[in-house]
């Protein structure tokens, strides 16, 4: 029996438009399922920080038990972690949440490679999503800060996603930590010296909207900080 996707290929194939237009219909109730799904699930979980990073980063580097030592610290303040809810950072994360006894959520999404959940997200915090959009949409509207780590393309669109709907006002403003100064201080110069200083991209106050730290207590310290002047909410 054919699957939809092979529906959808013969349809190409074939050109036939109408038999297409439909199966982008019914892609919206697909979409629109995840999002249910997503907000049932999270609108319950309370503060939480999302925390960023490498899938390929490996138990024996630096970067893996900093996640895991951030995490652990976060949920002695009471934040819960959430993460993509694969391995690396994100296993990093999850396990320094678990091991603080905090709240350990998981918003995976399915790849053909590198995305198996880890094992340290609560069983009930475990979400596993097709789009990626539906996924950043996600961390943005239930986590009330970032904590950025090295990672690649993916951490960077997530990165930017948030400084940019934090600089369009479409959502409230949460902090933003960098961690690690030997990764990021080249962007940062170059964000400074290039899209600031020489083509007058964005502002001087967008350079705020970040903070760059190296340890786990200053990172804490930077959420712990913003938040003793605001109320903890969801950011839509």
């Amino acid at each position: 029996m054919d699957t939809n996707e092979d529906k959808i290929k013969r349809a190409f194939k074939e050109r036939d438009w109408n038999e297409i237009q439909t199966y982008d219909s019914w892609k919206i109730f697909k979409i629109m399922s995840e999002f249910v799904e997503g907000f049932e699930k999270l609108a319950r979980i309370g503060p939480c920080v999302s925390i960023f990073g490498s899938a390929r980063t490996g138990p024996d580097k630096g970067y893996f038990k900093l996640a895991e030592e951030i995490a652990f610290k976060l949920t002695q303040h009471g934040y819960g972690v959430i993460t993509g809810g694969g391995p690396g950072i994100m296993e990093a994360a999850n396990m320094g949440a678990r091991r603080g006894k905090g709240r350990s959520v998981g918003i995976n999404i399915a790849l053909p490679f590198e995305q198996e959940a880890n094992l340290f997200i609560d069983p009930d915090k475990l979400i596993t999503f097709d789009h990626f959009f539906v996924r950043k949409v996600m961390f943005m509207k239930y986590a009330q800060g970032f904590i950025v780590l090295p990672g690649g393309f993916g951490t960077f669109d997530e990165l930017f996603e948030a400084i940019t709907l934090i600089q369009t006002e479409k959502i409230g403003r949460f902090p933003i930590v960098l961690v690690g100064k030997n990764y990021w201080s080249g962007l940062i110069s170059w964000i400074r010296d290039v899209m600031l200083e020489r083509e007058h991209n964005i502002s001087p106050e967008d350079m705020d909207l970040f903070k760059l730290v190296d340890t786990a207590d200053e990172a804490v310290e930077h959420i712990n900080e913003f938040y003793s002047k605001y109320l903890l909410t969801p950011n839509f």
